[in-house]
């Protein structure tokens, strides 16, 4: 039987128990960034005016819909 003094259990709980919140709180954050990534992947935004749209062409510039300013197709960096 290994012999652990009160302090010292109470301090091990603590110590797991934070660890665990901290790791659940990481991945749901993780979870979070993934999900708006995927919500701006085929969107960008308007260097004049600044609306975010979603663009037909991947590879042929595309006009803003609101203002007309041709812009390139660019990922939108949420990071």
């Amino acid at each position: 039987m290994i012999r652990v003094e009160l302090p010292w259990l109470f301090f091990f709980y603590l110590f797991v128990f934070l660890a665990v919140i901290f790791a659940v709180w990481i991945s749901f954050e993780m979870a979070k960034r993934f999900r708006e990534a995927q919500a701006l992947k085929d969107k960008t935004q308007c260097r004049a005016c600044g609306l975010i749209y979603c663009f037909q062409d991947s590879k042929a510039p595309s006009g803003c819909p609101r203002c007309g300013e041709i812009n390139e197709n660019q990922k939108i960096n949420i990071f």
